[in-house]
C-alpha cells in the first residue's frame, strides 16, 4: 500500500507510475487521496485543540473549587460537555475519513521501478535473456497430456471424478517426479541459506490484506466461509505474514526463508492449448522463497534470486528466458517483476514457470513490517518474494523436452532423487 505522504511529494512521479500500469483515472483517485488525508489532518487537527483548550478549562475548574468559587465552577464544566460532544463527533467523522481513505490505498497498485516497459500486455514484456539449447525433438513427438497418458503417471480424469476439472492425479513415477522436484528445489534453497518454513495452507483475511491479495485477487481464492478462511494461491501469503506488525533489528536483514506448500487458484482461464494439460491448474505444488532485506540492499537481492531460479532452471537443463514485466503485465503490489519462461519443445512455446518480484515497502506498509536501525529509528522494510519453482510446467517441459521414442529420460540433477534415469 503507498504512502499518502508518497503521494502528496511526489504526486507527479506517481501519477507516470500509475499511467505507466495503464491504472484508470490515476490523476482523480490520487487526488482523492489527498482530499481525504487533509480532511482527516484537519478534524485530527481540531480535535486536538477541543483537547488542549478541556485540559485549560479543568485546570480552571480545580483553581476555582480550591478558592471556593463551586458556582463559576459549575458553569464552565457546562462548556466542558458541549466540548466533548463536539470532540466524539469530530472522532466517529475521522474514523469514517479513515476508513474511506485506506479503503481507496487499497485500490491503488504499487509504482513500477523506473526500469520497468511501458506497455499493455504480455505481448510489450522486455526479454532480458535466453539460455539453452531448444531440443530438437524426434518425428512423432508429442505434447504432455498424451505422454502423461502413454506412460499412465498422472491422471486428468481420476481428478474430475474425484474433485473436478484442474485437479489431476498423480501416480507411480509421476508422483516420484513430483516429490523429487520439490526435495531439490528446497535442498537447493538450503544450500543458498534459506531458513524452510512449513507454513499453513489456510489464512485469515488479515493475511490477505497483508501481502496484497485482497481485496485485489479475491475472486481468484478458494473461500472456506464457515471459518472465513482462505486457501493460499501461493506460500508468500502465510511466510510473508510471519513478519506482520513485527519490529526487526537492522542486524537481523536479509531474512531468507523458503517453503513448499500447495496452492489454490479458482481462476478459470480460456480454453486452448496454452491451458491445456499441465499447463494451469486450480491446485499445484510450488516451492516459495521469500526475502525481508534492507531498502539500500532489495535490488541488489531481486538479481540475486533470478540468477538463483535460472540456476535451477540450468541444472534441470532446459532452455529459457527471462522476462521483465512492462507496466500492463505486472502484479498489483510488484515494483519490478522478471518471469522466467521454459521452452516448451513438443508445443513449440514458451511457459511460464517463475515470477521473482520486489515489492519495496507496498507489503510491509500494509504489514506494519518494519526494523530498528542503528540510531533506534524504526522504518519499513522492503519485501520480496520468487517460485523456486511451480511444479506443473516444470513437469510439463521436462517430459516434452526429454522424450525419445522408448522413453522420457529425467534431468540427471534428479537421478539421486527419483531412483531412476527414464520413465518408459
Amino acid at each position: 500500500m503507498l504512502l499518502v505522504n508518497q503521494i502528496r511529494e511526489n504526486f507527479d512521479g506517481v501519477l507516470a507510475g500509475l499511467q505507466k500500469r495503464n491504472f484508470p483515472n490515476a490523476e482523480t483517485v490520487l487526488n482523492q487521496a489527498v482530499e481525504l488525508d487533509e480532511l482527516r489532518k484537519s478534524s485530527q487537527s481540531e480535535r486536538d485543540q477541543i483537547q488542549s483548550e478541556m485540559n485549560a478549562i479543568s485546570k480552571e475548574i480545580g483553581v476555582l473549587m480550591r478558592e471556593g468559587k463551586a458556582e463559576e465552577a459549575v458553569k464552565i464544566k457546562e462548556k466542558t460537555a458541549d466540548l466533548k460532544v463536539h470532540s466524539k463527533n469530530l472522532e466517529d467523522q475521522n474514523a469514517k475519513v479513515e476508513e474511506e481513505l485506506l479503503a481507496l490505498l487499497y485500490t491503488i497498485p504499487n509504482i513500477p521501478h523506473f526500469s520497468v516497459p511501458a506497455g499493455k500486455s504480455a505481448e510489450d514484456n522486455q526479454v532480458v535473456l535466453e539460455s539453452g539449447a531448444i531440443p530438437d525433438l524426434y518425428d512423432g513427438k508429442l505434447p504432455h497430456w498424451d505422454l502423461i497418458k502413454k506412460y499412465d503417471i498422472i491422471d486428468f480424469d481420476l481428478g474430475v471424478k474425484i474433485t473436478g476439472a484442474g485437479f489431476p492425479v498423480y501416480k507411480g513415477k509421476g508422483a516420484r517426479l513430483q516429490r523429487a522436484l520439490i526435495n531439490f528445489f528446497l535442498d537447493e534453497a538450503l544450500d543458498q541459506g534459506y531458513y524452510e518454513i512449513q507454513p499453513p495452507i489456510l489464512v485469515n483475511e488479515d493475511s490477505g490484506f497483508g501481502t496484497g491479495q485482497l481485496p485485489d485477487k479475491e475472486g481468484q481464492m478458494y473461500y472456506a466461509d464457515a471459518d472465513k478462511l482462505y486457501l493460499i494461491p501461493t506460500g508468500e501469503v502465510p511466510i510473508t505474514n510471519i513478519y506482520r506488525d513485527v519490529i526487526l533489528s537492522e542486524s537481523d536483514l536479509p531474512i531468507k526463508n523458503v517453503g513448499h506448500s500447495p496452492c489454490f487458484r479458482r481462476e478459470a482461464g480460456s480454453w486452448g492449448a496454452h491451458v491445456r494439460g499441465l499447463n494451469r491448474l486450480h491446485q499445484f505444488d510450488k516451492v516459495e522463497i521469500v526475502q525481508i532485506t534492507h531498502p539500500d540492499k532489495s535490488y541488489e537481492t531481486l538479481e540475486s534470486m533470478s540468477s538463483y531460479v535460472q540456476g535451477l532452471l540450468q541444472k534441470l537443463e532446459l532452455p529459457y528466458r527471462v522476462l521483465r514485466l512492462c507496466g500492463g503485465d505486472m502484479g498489483f503490489t510488484s515494483a519490478l517483476t522478471y518471469d522466467m519462461e521454459v521452452y516448451s519443445a513438443a508445443q513449440e512455446r514458451w511457459l511460464e514457470v517463475s515470477s521473482v518480484s520486489n515489492f519495496e515497502t507496498y507489503q510491509s506498509n500494509r504489514l506494519k513490517l518494519r526494523f530498528r536501525g542503528a540510531d533506534k529509528k524504526t522504518q519499513l522494510a522492503h519485501s520480496l518474494n520468487g517460485s523456486a519453482l511451480a511444479l506443473p510446467r516444470i513437469v510439463a517441459s521436462i517430459l516434452e523436452n526429454n522424450q525419445t521414442p522408448d522413453g522420457i529420460n529425467m534431468p540427471k540433477v534428479l537421478h539421486p532423487y527419483l531412483g531412476f534415469d527414464k520413465i518408459s
